[in-house]
């Protein structure tokens, strides 16, 4: 298939998304799809695969103009994507979710549907129990299911938006050996969504930059990382390096003592930390290997079997999450409209939420409050935007803004999973910014280098077994990297 974007306009309201792109893609090629959050890269996406039409233009493939109001119809051209939050139903097994949209038919074929589902995992080199239901999976493993059963369906163009979150390097490498084979021997054509620009020189043959929902350049791959900053961004970025500072003396504002939690069958015993005020500790690890218990027990969203946790100098098992919260703790899932926030709801509904108290909202003073975040936190969006149209980052931006300003503990997953570089770094000024009053800091992340450049010591997890390492210059993304394998 010979895929072919023919000036695609799209807006929302005054806002142009997409301005008069225009973009071919020959077959078996796989091409990065690069720019900052809010650039249009998502809408395009979106147009391309039937989520949503285009104001003007066409998508074009093998010279016909396609004719498409529905993902379905998407599916039937053979186009297909993988979104940066899965679209599953929870509910559903693994094969049941897998199987959705193989057949027609009433009754599903379990047994052939688990064959099927060995058989692509087996090409991509995934892992995915069939029994289990995808609400208990990981958004990685959901991830992985959603290319797997796109695979499954025949799709010929594949758009996959940030599919390497929380997988193992190991993980990676089959992934990117199994789209390479793909591409060159079925003449798969990828379109990587991504902001892990290493990802993109591994995997792509070349690369579109997309700024302020304009095409603003096209490059061949390899091509520098700077070269790529510059182009995404309309300037260079400095290398940022970790500064450490001396905590001796800062209280402790949270304390694990021999704790154990349960993640399913992963046990975590014996768990000892300090967390002291003005500090940032990194929680390193796959999807899966113990940090996700121990950092939500830091807010009562994980009760353990044994062991205490003192917050502030008050001891917290047993309470709910709302007394974490009314101590002083602030949390942010990894799931940002799973768990942070709701479908839906506009942002000043959401401030409202998270502002208002008693059975009465004054939405007066709910919609100026909204209105003064939205430029304080650079939100790209309006009081009225249902949360859902908003980018990943500006998402991100909102969540930070519902957020406490001086928290005595924050416990963040991912808090820049899905962002460019310079959103990542904008969230990081704000999370500075509440360390610099006091505040301690506990975060996840599968990006090394965002671990080794603001964490003080990084807790690296391993199928249940804990590790903390002090981040004084000794560390390297090599080390950090083998120890999260097992090493």
């Amino acid at each position: 298939m010979r895929l072919a974007i023919q000036h695609i306009t799209k807006r929302f309201g005054a806002l142009v998304a997409n301005d008069d792109i225009s973009l071919e893609v020959a077959s078996g090629k796989i091409v990065g799809v690069l720019g900052e959050n809010g650039a249009g890269k998502s809408t395009l996406m979106k147009i391309l695969s039937g989520y949503q039409p285009a104001d003007s233009g066409a998508v074009v493939v093998d010279g016909q103009p396609l004719a498409m109001r529905s993902p379905q119809d998407a599916l039937r051209f053979g186009i297909g994507m993988l979104h940066q939050d899965p679209l599953d139903v929870g509910a559903f097994t693994v094969v049941e979710e897998f199987m959705y949209g193989l057949t027609q038919s009433l009754r599903l074929d379990k047994r052939h549907g688990r064959k099927i589902l060995a058989d692509v995992c087996g090409r991509l080199g995934f892992t995915l129990p069939p029994d289990v239901p995808v609400v208990s999976l990981s958004i990685a493993a959901r991830q992985q299911l959603s290319i797997a059963r796109l695979i499954a369906l025949g799709v010929r163009v594949l758009i996959l938006d940030e599919p390497t979150t929380g997988i193992s390097e190991d993980q990676k490498a089959a992934l990117f050996r199994a789209l390479r084979d793909l591409a060159s021997r079925e003449g798969l054509t990828v379109l990587l969504v991504s902001h892990k620009l290493e990802d993109v020189a591994a995997l792509c043959d070349e690369a579109v930059v997309l700024r302020r929902g304009a095409l603003v350049g096209r490059v061949q791959m390899p091509c520098p990382q700077p070269a790529l900053i510059e182009l995404m961004f309309g300037k260079p970025m400095e290398v940022q390096r970790h500064e450490g500072k001396s905590l001796s003396g800062a209280p402790t504002v949270l304390r694990f003592d021999g704790l154990t939690v349960r993640d399913g069958r992963l046990t975590i015993e014996n768990f000892a930390l300090d967390a002291r005020a003005g500090e940032v500790i990194g929680f390193a690890g796959l999807d899966g290997s113990g940090q996700a218990p121990i950092m939500r027990a830091a807010v009562g969203l994980v009760r353990p079997e044994r062991g205490t946790i003192t917050l502030n100098g008050r001891e917290m098992v047993g309470q709910s999450y709302r007394d974490f919260l009314a101590a002083g703790a602030a949390f942010g899932a990894a799931g940002r409209l799973e768990e942070g926030l709701v479908r839906g709801l506009t942002l000043t509904e959401h401030m409202a939420l998270a502002t208002e108290r008693g059975a009465l909202v004054n939405w007066g003073r709910a919609a100026a409050l909204t209105q003064a975040q939205i430029a304080q936190y650079q939100v790209k969006g309006t009081p009225e935007s249902p949360i859902e149209t908003l980018s990943g980052g500006n998402q991100q931006r909102v969540l930070m803004a519902l957020m406490p300003q001086q928290p005595a503990l924050m416990v963040l997953e991912q808090p820049t999973r899905g962002l460019d570089v310079d959103s990542a770094r904008w969230i990081w000024a704000q999370l500075l910014a509440r360390r610099d009053t006091g505040a301690a800091i506990l975060f996840s992340s599968d990006d090394l280098d965002e671990l080794l450049t603001y964490a003080d010591r990084i807790v690296v997890c391993y199928a249940g077994q804990t590790r903390l390492m002090n981040n004084d210059g000794g560390l390297d993304s090599a080390t950090l990297g083998h120890l999260i394998g097992g090493g």
